[in-house]
């Protein structure tokens, strides 16, 4: 992982964050070199201690209650160039490179694919590729929520 800083080794870092009452932050990957917003998905203190010293994406999925290596299915990491935290310190963004160029568990490059217009959502982004050849008939995708 790329710019670690002096409060990344520190054994505190952590409890700066302002935690949910289930022990957890929202956390928006965002590609580090177009700026674009891939998905959000939620930490808790492993997952994000781990993607501190792992340098890649690991997430806390609520519905399986369990860590989850983003692209442990895909093959679609994340790779994190920088873990950055709001002034509120309650949300992480992350700053990564995507691998394989899908963040999405739909197939799309990001989870922000629809736009409210016209009083409706539409979709605005197709496929890149199909979710059943990434992860199989039953799509047992590696999306959390």
């Amino acid at each position: 992982m790329q710019d670690t800083s002096s409060k990344i080794d520190s054994p505190d870092w952590l409890d700066t964050i302002r935690w949910t009452a289930d022990g957890l932050v929202p956390a928006i990957a965002q590609d580090a070199a177009t700026g674009d917003i891939l998905m959000m998905a939620w930490m808790n203190r492993q997952s994000l201690q781990l993607t501190s010293e792992e340098g890649f994406a690991v997430y806390w999925s609520r519905s399986r209650g369990k860590l989850w290596r983003k692209g442990e299915t895909s093959g679609h990491q994340q790779v994190v160039h920088e873990i950055r935290l709001d002034c509120d310190e309650d949300v992480i963004l992350l700053k990564v490179e995507q691998k394989g160029g899908i963040a999405c568990h739909t197939g799309r490059r990001s989870c922000f694919y629809r736009k409210f217009q016209d009083g409706q959502w539409v979709t605005t982004d197709p496929v890149v590729k199909d979710p059943q050849s990434i992860y199989g008939p039953a799509n047992g995708s590696e999306h959390s929520e």
